[in-house]
């Protein structure tokens, strides 16, 4: 303990008390005595312990150190003094005043040392201001005997434990349902939850989804509500909001075109959702090719490949819109109404087929290869038998005259062309007056001209030069019966051969006829010698 330094008057006063002092007194020591000739009044209970220490509260002559002694032992006033909290952080001007001026000590044990006006005190200069109902509370309410005052609950639940209904089940902030100017009128804010109410959710009633009172663990998603509203049943998954949104159930907005990477056009636009998410469409990864789906529709078993959309697409599945114009191959005319499956009889993908006409229309060819395998020289696409053009000028039998007009099928009874006969008589024996006595080489006497325009010359086509009587004589006079075939005609040259019936010599003069006759009259005759 520090020695006090006192005044020189101090020590003036002690004098006259020892002289005034009455008989037996006891001197105890300059301080002690002084200190007991100079107190004005026993301390209060709570400062009965250094009521003998008046240097723990006294400071003479300094008012700052004086508050600096209080606030040593009084350590959560200090504090809030300087952080400028509570009664004493805020009273105004509380830097420049003496904790004296409102504190007086030295009154006795029993003095109120506080001296707290209850009736007039102003709560606002607290922390805790008084709004509402609590403006009209106790102050026993809140503040329990034998407690400072700054020991009172700040917490709503400290107080109003026992008025919760909820039973600790939404937490200890009751101020963020209710206020203090009425415990049953609830002002919560949803929104400052991680769920804020929007659309219809505003207003449903809080017990349908906080059945008896329980908030900690209520779910967010909305298929842990709504499940029983699940018209799908589970198939479409459970993240509804992807569909349907908080103003109404039925009101669903999904843009499978802006949503997701799968455009729904043509008829596509008219498939329920389940026609294609057979699961959950959120969780599985759908393939977006159309044989995936298409599969069963595909009647050509998969031989035209896996792309579908080059032939089909989203507006019909029957109509096809396949450009093979832009193939090696271009459909003209008949072609075009040909099915597919007529040339394509594998899978488009993997067969090659030749573009010849004779690689399709073997089947076809009447001609049986005899005409080769280039069908375009004489066929077109417009028809099989359309326009065909053939030039006969280019085969063995040239047609001129009559030939050029008359039909094929006069001389190609079959579409073996190449079986056709060359020759005249081949063709024309029906016509041959002269019974195959003249031979099949009609060509020698007729030409294409006309069957009845011919020319024949006997004096320089044959060794007999017909004259006389013989020229007027008809073909079948001497040419009577038909010749075999490959054989020449071998007739007699000499009368005799031909005349000897009519010998009325009867061989006598011989067969030499020419000696006497002429070819003029068989008639006229003359002898001659040689």
């Amino acid at each position: 303990m520090r020695e006090m330094q006192w005044p020189p008057f101090v020590g003036l006063l002690v004098v006259l008390a020892a002289l005034l002092a009455p008989a037996g007194w006891v001197w105890a020591g300059p301080v002690e005595s002084l200190e007991t000739l100079v107190m004005p009044g026993e301390v209060i209970q709570g400062h009965a312990k250094y009521e003998k220490q008046c240097e723990k509260c006294h400071e003479p002559f300094s008012k700052n150190i004086q508050n600096n002694l209080c606030l040593d032992c009084h350590k959560d006033v200090a504090r809030d003094v300087k952080e400028h909290m509570g009664f004493h952080g805020q009273l105004t001007g509380i830097d420049n005043r003496a904790c004296k001026s409102c504190h007086t000590e030295h009154k006795g044990r029993s003095f109120n040392v506080v001296g707290l006006d209850r009736d007039n005190f102003n709560h606002g200069q607290t922390d805790y201001p008084l709004t509402g109902a609590h403006a009209k509370a106790d102050c026993g309410d809140c503040h329990k005997p034998k407690k400072k005052f700054r020991e009172a609950p700040h917490k709503c639940i400290d107080c109003h434990k026992d008025d919760d209904a909820h039973d600790g089940k939404l937490g200890e902030k009751c101020d963020s349902c209710h206020n203090e100017r009425s415990w049953k009128r609830q002002q919560f804010d949803h929104d400052k939850t991680k769920f804020p109410l929007v659309g219809k959710h505003k207003e449903v009633d809080c017990k349908v989804c906080h059945p008896d009172q329980h908030f900690k663990d209520t779910p967010k998603d909305c298929y842990s509500c709504h499940k029983i509203n699940d018209v799908h049943g589970g198939s479409l998954g459970q993240k509804c909001d992807k569909c349907h949104n908080t103003n109404k159930w039925k009101d669903a907005k999904f843009d499978h075109n802006k949503d997701t990477d799968f455009k729904l056009l043509g008829a596509h636009q008219h498939v329920k959702c389940a026609g294609c998410h057979k699961d959950s469409p959120f969780t599985e990864k759908l393939q977006t090719t159309c044989i995936s789906c298409h599969k069963k529709d595909d009647e050509h078993k998969g031989k035209n490949g896996l792309k579908c959309e080059s032939c089909h697409n989203v507006e019909s599945w029957v109509r096809t819109s396949f450009d093979h114009d832009k193939t090696k191959f271009k459909l003209r005319h008949k072609h075009q109404q040909v099915e597919c499956t007529a040339c394509h009889k594998g899978n488009v993908y993997e067969e090659k087929l030749k573009t010849n006409c004779f690689s399709c229309h073997k089947k076809d060819d009447v001609h049986k290869t005899q005409e080769g395998e280039q069908c375009e020289r004489c066929h077109n696409d417009e028809g099989w038998k359309v326009r065909v053009q053939f030039s006969h000028e280019l085969t063995r039998f040239a047609l001129l005259g009559l030939h050029a007009v008359t039909p094929c099928e006069e001389c190609h009874l079959t579409a073996s062309y190449k079986d056709a006969e060359l020759d005249c008589w081949s063709c024309h024996q029906s016509k041959d007056v002269h019974k195959r006595s003249l031979g099949k080489a009609c060509e020698k006497c007729h030409n294409p001209n006309g069957w009845l325009i011919w020319d024949f010359d006997h004096n320089k086509q044959t060794k007999f030069k017909l004259d006389g009587a013989h020229e007027k004589l008809p073909c079948k006079e001497c040419h009577k019966d038909p010749l075999e075939d490959n054989k020449k005609i071998e007739l007699p040259k000499q009368c005799y051969g031909c005349h000897q019936k009519d010998d009325v010599h009867h061989g006598s003069f011989g067969q030499n006829c020419g000696r006497c006759h002429v070819t003029t009259t068989f008639s006229d005759f003359r002898f001659r010698f040689r």
